[in-house]
């Protein structure tokens, strides 16, 4: 894969991530400061989790691949979920609640857009 594939695919991520995860957001009521943290949250960490398991994929395989990908995903919903907890002005739901309906929303989303 070339390194401009890489960056295209990086950034298409990263703006469908954010895209489903604010739209959800704004479904559910949060409004401007708390949207922003979530688009904010989603820069810090889309590229982490779209980024390792493609060099794991490229060196190891599918089967590591998805395995990294398992542990980032957890690993995000719970960073994101501190973070929720933390600074959105609504509280509307717990932190880790949040986290793991956007992430999943996201995550299912881009599956059903790009294929397994």
């Amino acid at each position: 894969m070339s390194l401009n594939k890489f960056i295209f695919i990086m950034i298409r991520c990263l703006i469908l991530t954010i895209l489903i995860e604010t739209s959800i957001g704004y479904i559910m009521g949060y409004r401007k400061k708390d949207l922003l943290n979530i688009l904010l949250v989603n820069v810090m960490t889309n590229p982490l989790v779209t980024s390792v398991p493609v060099y794991f994929n490229f060196f190891y395989g599918v089967m590591c691949r998805n395995i990294v990908l398992l542990i980032l995903e957890v690993l995000t919903i719970i960073i994101e979920g501190i973070i929720y907890k933390k600074y959105l002005e609504r509280k509307k739901i717990n932190g880790i609640c949040l986290s793991l309906l956007l992430n999943a929303s996201s995550y299912l989303i881009g599956v059903i857009i790009y294929g397994f």
